[in-house]
């Protein structure tokens, strides 16, 4: 009996051993698999996240690369559109008298009578390194003596604005006697503005110069001129830039039609736009354009002068 029992006993010890050992190795054998399992996920995870988290990074630093380069376009866009209006350059300026019969007549731009324009003698015939072919016209211009306590009149400077051109002398050198010849940035100046910075005994005075916004008094003015089909324009009294590079104009019976340059700031166009009242569409050289609806009535008639819109200065 103690036998028995104790093989039986023996028996059930082994029998439950068993389970136990079955129980352990089954436990030990899916401990691996759930470590697997959770580093599987881990792993899926940081594989989701790293995708994520490199598109953020990425975004970041296109984000910071993109505004660092739009800062720099856009001082350097800044600094250069600055450095036009006011960055002080050498230049050298003569005048003439009175009557010279430049005094009297627009010259290369084409204003006709200076005082009647607006102009009065505040104005300046540009070499040719500086004349553009004519379209700075209208372009203003900051002026002061410098380099000789003899002639400078200390502390005055004097704003005019383009309205003729110095045409070069080939037969003398540029730098003797062929003062409006390439390179030379050379101005020539009525004797009455000559006078408001240097003594008129200076003759031909070293100046420097820069490019500044024209202030003018009342609109933008549109001379009209032409025959039959053929209309000219003379655009004067230009605030702003000063100097226009593209004009159109429209009937009331025509879209906006695209005009020439002829010379200077006279612009033409073949149309027939009689009976029409006409607006106009001026864009200057720093790129703002205006608009001026209706500035001729529909009876208007060559020979006349209307009044538009000005640029803000």
């Amino acid at each position: 009996m103690w036998r028995d029992s104790g093989k039986n006993q023996w028996k059930q010890s082994t029998t439950l051993s068993s389970k136990t050992k079955a129980a352990i190795a089954l436990s030990l054998s899916l401990k691996p698999d759930s470590k697997k399992k959770n580093n599987k996920r881990k792993m899926t995870a940081a594989m989701i996240r790293a995708p994520t988290f490199l598109l953020l990074l990425l975004q970041l630093l296109f984000t910071t690369v993109a505004a660092h380069f739009s800062s720099s376009s856009s001082s350097s866009s800044s600094s250069s559109s600055s450095a036009t209006l006011s960055e002080w350059r050498s230049g050298r300026a003569t005048y003439y008298a009175a009557a010279d019969p430049r005094d009297a007549v627009g010259g290369a731009c084409g204003y006709g009578d200076l005082v009647k324009s607006g102009y009065g003698m505040a104005t300046v015939g540009l070499s040719e390194a500086l004349f553009e072919r004519g379209q700075i016209c209208g372009g203003c211009f900051e002026l002061r003596c410098v380099d000789d306590l003899r002639w400078c009149i200390p502390g005055t400077s004097i704003i005019v604005t383009a309205t003729n051109f110095c045409a070069p002398n080939y037969g003398f050198p540029a730098d003797g006697g062929g003062h409006c010849n390439p390179p030379n940035n050379h101005f020539v100046l009525p004797i009455e503005a000559f006078e408001k910075i240097a003594i008129w005994k200076a003759a031909n005075m070293p100046v420097h110069y820069r490019r500044i916004k024209c202030r003018k008094e009342g609109g933008v003015r549109f001379s009209l001129d032409g025959s039959g089909i053929f209309l000219s324009v003379l655009i004067s009294n230009v605030g702003g830039a000063g100097d226009i590079v593209g004009v159109k104009v429209k009937g009331s019976r025509t879209g906006w039609l695209p005009m020439g340059r002829n010379w200077g700031q006279n612009w033409h166009l073949n149309a027939d736009l009689k009976n029409q009242p006409l607006s106009f569409e001026i864009t200057a050289s720093d790129g703002i354009t205006l608009t001026s609806y209706n500035v001729a009535p529909k009876g208007w008639n060559f020979g006349q002068t209307f009044e538009g819109k000005q640029f803000e200065s």
